[in-house]
């Protein structure tokens, strides 16, 4: 039965390499989203290249991602496997692997985003209570920090906090979940690192109603021509 832990995986990772926002804004825009803001596929760079219908279009698809390639190997092992090991084993690999396809997709020369919304949509197919709250971060972090990066590291985090504090809590704890979540954040954490390197050294792009009044900022204090 270990055949379907690895078919698993596979369908997890192409899945989450469908490049929706690189599908999105061609659709809508005729470009390519990699020559706009960041050059990543995600719903951030998607809101820069589209406008706002682009951005949330994107990130609901990369969140769809996540959560139908665990889906996708909680059908491939059946209900019989469901329970068990393999079936949950199964199912996290699927998830990461969705991650890492959305990171580092094989239709775009293993370019991408940065995996945020299929983390997203990952960890709501594990325990769908956790949309409740993880969802709702995405506008709210870049409402209230301006920064993309800044807020798909907290939800990273979140994401984290979560699992472990489920499982410490279970009579029965499922540390699968805390794996994947650590996994998971490795990956978001590995392909920010250019922009963690940026926000150390004040460069860092905002996004956003706070990259607008930045900008304002910027303007009102020029000197006059």
């Amino acid at each position: 039965m270990w055949w379907m832990i690895l078919l698993a995986a596979v369908i997890g990772y192409l899945v989450g390499s469908i490049p929706m926002g690189y599908l999105i804004i061609r659709l809508m825009k005729g470009e390519d989203i990699r020559s706009h803001g960041s050059g990543r596929t995600g719903g951030t760079n998607a809101l820069r290249a589209g406008g706002p219908v682009a951005g949330i279009l994107t990130s609901v698809g990369d969140a769809f991602k996540g959560y139908a390639a665990v889906t996708l190997a909680r059908l491939v092992v059946g209900p019989e496997v469901l329970a068990t090991t393999i079936g949950t084993l199964a199912a996290v690999l699927a998830g990461l692997a969705a991650v890492v396809g959305h990171n580092w997709s094989v239709y775009l020369g293993f370019k991408g985003g940065a995996g945020t919304a299929p983390n997203i949509g990952a960890a709501i197919a594990f325990w769908p209570i956790a949309g409740l709250y993880l969802a709702p971060m995405v506008p709210l972090g870049l409402y209230l920090i301006g920064y993309a990066s800044v807020t798909s590291l907290i939800i990273a985090g979140m994401v984290l906090i979560t699992f472990a504090v489920r499982a410490a809590l279970q009579a029965d704890p499922n540390w699968w979940y805390v794996g994947y979540a650590t996994a998971a954040a490795a990956a978001v954490v590995w392909a920010l690192r250019p922009n963690i390197k940026r926000l150390r050294q004040g460069t860092e792009r905002m996004v956003g109603l706070r990259a607008r009044k930045a900008k304002k900022q910027s303007d009102n204090s020029a000197p006059p021509v």
